[in-house]
């Protein structure tokens, strides 16, 4: 496991977990959508978003082909989040599900071993200090380090799955579902159900100062 670092992307974590307000949906079915993008401008940074620094609204942006909407995360040597501030009850609806699409892997990565840039990442974020900033489950699609493997950054405030590693699937969008309340009452070994304030992604090539390039799509949270 590597060693605990403050990523500056926690400033972005914190900013959604503190904004977070009483905003828990109220629908019964199945799947709760978190974005679709379906409201965003085609080239546009998507509403409800914000991000750290304003170079990461050129990041990431809405675009549309064969009639679905997605979020393009382009990342020229930057490491800026991208978050959306989402209540929701997560004892009835325990599962995070997205689609992503692998484009380029920023050059050199190694999230477990350095330099840790990925280009896809998903978050979950739970409110915890306003110095320190929220707990997150972080699941990254890695070019080097196993699927499965867990790792931790921002003082083992940021827990890290790697949910998908090398590039088979490569150009091809692949579906994602997670049990996030089971992997953070593991991860943080804790007992109490907490409430989400949010998600996150992050595209990023910061250490490599090469590009990394990702797609994501239809955010939901479900039952099962």
């Amino acid at each position: 496991m590597r060693h605990p670092r403050l990523h500056a992307a926690a400033l972005l974590l914190a900013a959604v977990a503190l904004l977070a307000g009483s905003t828990a949906p109220a629908a019964q079915d199945e799947c709760l959508v978190v974005d679709d993008f379906s409201r965003g401008r085609v080239g546009a940074f998507p509403p409800d978003w914000r991000v750290r620094e304003d170079g990461g609204r050129a990041v990431y942006t809405v675009q549309a082909e064969g009639g679905r909407r997605f979020l393009r995360a382009r990342s020229e040597g930057l490491g800026i989040q991208a978050g959306r501030q989402f209540e929701w009850d997560l004892r009835a609806y325990p599962v995070l599900a997205w689609s992503w699409r692998l484009r380029a892997f920023p050059r050199g990565a190694d999230e477990k071993d350095g330099p840790n840039d990925s280009a896809l990442a998903v978050y979950m974020l739970v409110p915890h200090s306003r110095v320190r900033g929220p707990k997150a489950v972080k699941y990254i699609w890695s070019e080097r380090v196993p699927r499965g493997t867990r790792l931790e950054s921002n003082y083992g405030l940021t827990k890290v799955r790697v949910l998908r590693s090398g590039a088979a699937a490569r150009g091809g969008w692949v579906e994602e579902r997670v049990n996030v309340r089971d992997d953070y009452l593991a991860f943080f070994e804790e007992s109490e159900v907490p409430r989400p304030a949010g998600i996150a992604v992050l595209t990023d090539a910061d250490d490599t100062r090469s590009v990394a390039e990702g797609d994501y799509a239809d955010f939901r949270v479900c039952r099962n």
